[in-house]
């Protein structure tokens, strides 16, 4: 990475870690409760997450990259006593310059949405969920989107204990419908996370975020790290945090390099 680009990073994870000015702490025994939640993406916690990625290098010359604003609303619903529904949906907004090589384009990507059946209860201290996931073909330009409908199985099993979690997020997308002129989809996603909650709701994390292209035989491999603060301003619980990732492995034209992250997620607690 450019020397501008390691100072915009850097800046980025100090004010990600750093206390606004007038936040005040949550109470700590509600916020050690959130701040294991949050690392627990099941949790029976409504949360907005709004996650901002940029990614560089792409094509033969290297000239382009990509802005992703992903929208991720995670809402629970009970079902009876001893069952949860937790829908997580991703809606991206996108901005890429020079993919493919001189075109720039800004919109809607398309839309995922997990649907995760999950006890309640853990099952031998293992948080267990599993359902189905669709791809919406919502994207608004062709060059932002595979214009297919999709659907496949999605599972997760974490496990939480002292400060630290560790699991593994799945899923496997096929498209079934769409666009006849455009290339059919057989995806799978493999996200194994580690993650440790310090003394001050500081969690600091590591996961990869990888995506396996059947259709074409690539992979797609980020190794992220990252650093969230859990804070409250006024009576609203908000998480902010930031983190680069380092491509270990990327489609033919896709990212390479460092990226950046960075992710405010907005908490209503019942």
């Amino acid at each position: 990475m450019r020397k501008a680009g390691s100072k915009v990073v850097l800046l980025a994870i100090a004010i990600a870690t750093a206390a606004p000015a007038g936040a005040q702490e949550p109470g700590t025994d509600k916020a050690a409760e959130l701040a294991k939640k949050l690392a627990n993406p099941v949790a029976s916690l409504i949360s907005v997450p709004l996650q901002y990625n940029y990614d560089q290098h792409y094509g033969a010359d290297d000239k382009g990259s990509k802005s992703l604003l992903n929208i991720q609303p995670v809402w629970p619903f009970s079902l009876g006593e001893n069952w949860n529904l937790i829908t997580r949906t991703i809606v991206p907004v996108v901005s890429q310059k020079d993919i493919p090589p001189g075109t720039d384009k800004s919109g809607l990507g398309d839309i995922m949405q997990s649907f995760f059946f999950s006890p309640k209860q853990p099952v031998s201290g293992w948080t267990l969920a599993v359902g189905p996931v669709i791809l919406y073909p919502a994207a608004s330009s062709k060059v932002l989107g595979g214009g297919k409908w999709g659907a496949g199985p999605t599972g997760l099993a974490l496990k939480q204990s002292n400060g630290w979690t560790v699991g593994l997020l799945v899923n496997h997308v096929v498209s079934f419908a769409g666009k006849s002129d455009r290339a059919d989809i057989s995806s799978t996603f493999l996200q194994p996370f580690l993650s440790y909650i310090t003394k001050s709701k500081t969690t600091f994390g590591f996961n990869t975020e990888s995506t396996y292209d059947w259709k074409n035989k690539q992979w797609a491999v980020p190794l992220n790290l990252s650093v969230s603060q859990l804070q409250k301003a006024g009576k609203l619980p908000v998480q902010v945090g930031a983190g680069i990732r380092y491509w270990a492995d990327s489609p033919d034209n896709g990212p390479a390099d460092i990226g950046f992250r960075a992710v405010v997620t907005f908490l209503f607690p019942k």
